[in-house]
């Protein structure tokens, strides 16, 4: 088994500090990071292997990388819920929260009971977390029925207020998500899509719109769905049609 100090060194030489500003450009968390790209570290996972005990002690030392690297290599089956707790509540970041959903936590038996315990929770990090989860178990869980991706949607209606960026983007992600797993649960996503878009809230109506526009280019390009024709009128010979305010 390879040892922590062993890990770091190695990812210390993969660092590249240039990376850093293009990292803070896209909201990632640059505070204790070395600027290895995730792709690089997909490869270092794939020299580790499946490394619980590694992956546990990696997580700990708090650096960007070794947390990756973590979600990456720890074993889903012996995850506990005490130990989907303790990271979740240590997220800082959206990348890194994101993997440990998409690697990790949607691959354990606990993955439906944290979406919908952490979409209800207040830090940030937690809240996306949920809703990641979400959306990536859409992909993941082939066997599971329509109707627990339904019973998500009102999850979605209720939190598609918060207007923390981090928040509704995965809010979004996942109503979109849902939307894309089969003709019936886009139709319901859909429904669901057009109520946000009619919501006081920006934050909702940014979801609803969003989502609406993709699931609906989805529809279109499967010969579901056509454009309502733009509207002819115009102002003055030649002019362009008037948009709406």
């Amino acid at each position: 088994m390879a040892q922590v100090d062993e890990v770091l060194e190695t990812l210390r030489a993969l660092g590249k500090p240039e990376n850093l500003a293009g990292m803070a450009r896209f909201g990632i968390n640059t505070s204790n990071t070395f600027g290895v790209t995730v792709t690089v570290l997909r490869g270092v996972a794939k020299r580790l292997g499946r490394d619980h005990a590694l992956a546990l002690k990696l997580w700990d030392t708090g650096v960007r990388e070794a947390r990756l690297l973590a979600a990456m290599t720890a074993d889903p089956s012996a995850m506990t819920r005490r130990d989907m707790e303790r990271w979740v509540c240590a997220l800082d970041s959206w990348d890194v929260c994101d993997c440990c959903c998409m690697d990790l936590f949607r691959k354990t038996p606990f993955a439906w009971e944290k979406a919908l315990a952490w979409s209800a929770r207040k830090p940030e990090f937690v809240k996306r977390a949920g809703f990641a989860l979400m959306a990536t178990t859409t992909s993941y869980d082939k066997a599971a029925p329509d109707e627990r991706f339904l019973a998500l949607l009102p999850v979605i209606e209720r939190e598609s207020t918060d207007e923390r960026n981090f928040v509704k983007k995965a809010v979004n992600w996942a109503l979109r998500q849902i939307g894309k797993r089969n003709p019936a649960l886009r139709e319901a996503a859909v429904k669901t899509a057009a109520g946000l878009k009619k919501s006081e809230s920006r934050s909702a109506r940014w979801i609803g719109s969003d989502a609406l526009r993709e699931l609906r280019a989805a529809d279109e390009r499967a010969g579901n769905y056509t454009k309502p024709a733009r509207s002819s009128r115009a102002f003055g010979s030649g002019s362009r049609p008037m948009k709406e305010r």
